[in-house]
């Protein structure tokens, strides 16, 4: 299969939005917690888009030799894995909990993985994640794609196998991206007249002021109601630029949704090269490139599962699961990052709740412990990496 790089699509690619919306919610409880003010600091970006094309990314293809890693068969054409092979490499425990459909895997803290034929997601220590591929049934098993094991479900239960492709240093200075702005509403509720473009920056100074409590530096896509520019393609490209301009360890877009009779929360990390995005059954013109943002596959999967770990237990809304696109906002970004889409204001019963200072207070605590995880994830990945300090220079 070709590998192509990001250098001659980047104009075609430039038309995708950052906002999707995928069907399926379950029901739950809202939650609320106290409000918080934040003042405006940091001054809009007034910049254009750098005008330098995006190297290609230099890195080995993401379809691995798949013989030498896991026994694969093929099923629609596809190399695919046994969920029962997950399970003896990682010395869990498969059982059906429905018969030949769903098929969990288990250790002594529980169930860990759950499986079912026919679908394109799973459960994994309790959250939803989606995979490129759906989930087949086969002899006296379930099978997961290749790609899917090798990018999304081993990474997960084992990060720790993937450390030397995480960031080296721990993250200090993240660019958050309020979506929208301006002449650029993005999502509207004309009922309840809210619009995505307020909504989001307020829950961005939220998130600034929060995380430059803890230590962080914070720097703004935009602090104030306006456009990085009145053509939307050059607005999408100047916010990933804005990024790799100010050199930032990771970047966190903010968003709402809406879909007919959804809510919820869901959040974005970038697809890796070769896999389809959720959604899509078939693939499309990118699904073969190596964009910049898939240098950190890895770091963007671990930034993604903590922010939406964190994001399930502050809402305690819907888990519309951690999903794969690729977003203009995330492609072309020299740091890990993902895009959060924290509601739906599309539904009344939800937007009224995200009208409420104390519920976007709630998503930008969640937001910013989301950040906070994966850096402190990140330090735990690496704290036996690190070399033994010698006796004679120890302190004393």
């Amino acid at each position: 299969m070709a590998r192509l790089t990001a250098r001659g699509l980047l104009p075609v690619f430039a038309f995708l939005t950052a906002c999707t919306a995928p069907a399926q919610q379950p029901a739950a409880k809202p939650a609320s917690a106290p409000a918080a003010a934040v003042p405006a600091k940091v001054a809009p970006v007034k910049a254009e888009p750098s005008k330098a094309e995006p190297a290609p990314v230099r890195a080995a293809p993401t379809r691995p030799a798949a013989p030498e890693l896991w026994a694969v068969t093929r099923l629609r054409n596809v190399d695919y894995v046994s969920v029962r092979d997950i399970a003896q490499r990682f010395g869990l425990k498969p059982a059906w909990t429905k018969a030949e459909q769903r098929l969990t895997l288990s250790d002594a803290r529980g169930v860990r993985f759950a499986f079912e034929s026919n679908q394109n997601d799973f459960y994994f220590d309790g959250i939803r994640v989606f995979l490129g591929r759906p989930v087949l049934l086969h002899k006296d098993s379930v099978w997961v794609s290749l790609l899917d094991v090798m990018k999304t479900v081993a990474p997960l239960f084992r990060p720790v196998d993937h450390v030397a492709q995480l960031p080296a240093a721990a993250p200090r200075t993240i660019v958050v991206d309020p979506g929208h702005g301006g002449i650029d509403p993005g999502k509207e509720n004309k009922r309840l007249g809210l619009n995505e473009k307020t909504l989001t920056l307020d829950v961005a100074l939220r998130v600034r002021k929060i995380l430059e409590l803890r230590g962080w530096r914070v720097l703004m896509v935009r602090d104030k109601d306006v456009e990085l520019s009145k053509d939307k393609k050059a607005d999408l490209l100047m916010r990933d630029d804005f990024a790799n301009r100010s050199q930032a360890d990771l970047f966190l877009s903010i968003h709402f949704n809406s879909a007919e009779r959804a809510t919820g929360f869901e959040t974005y990390a970038l697809a890796p090269q070769f896999m389809l995005t959720t959604g899509n059954e078939s693939g499309d013109d990118m699904t073969k490139v190596a964009f910049p943002g898939n240098r950190f596959d890895f770091a963007n999967l671990l930034l993604g599962e903590q922010v939406h770990r964190a994001m399930l237990a502050g809402l305690k809304t819907p888990d519309r699961g951690l999903k794969r696109a690729r977003l203009a906002v995330l492609r072309m970004l020299d740091c890990p990052g993902v895009l959060a889409e924290c509601a739906f204001l599309s539904s009344d019963e939800e937007a009224r709740r995200v009208a409420t200072p104390e519920f976007r207070q709630q998503i930008a605590e969640s937001l910013a412990t989301g950040v906070q995880n994966y850096a402190d994830a990140l330090a735990a990945l690496r704290a036996p990496l690190a070399p033994p300090v010698p006796a004679a220079t120890k302190s004393r």
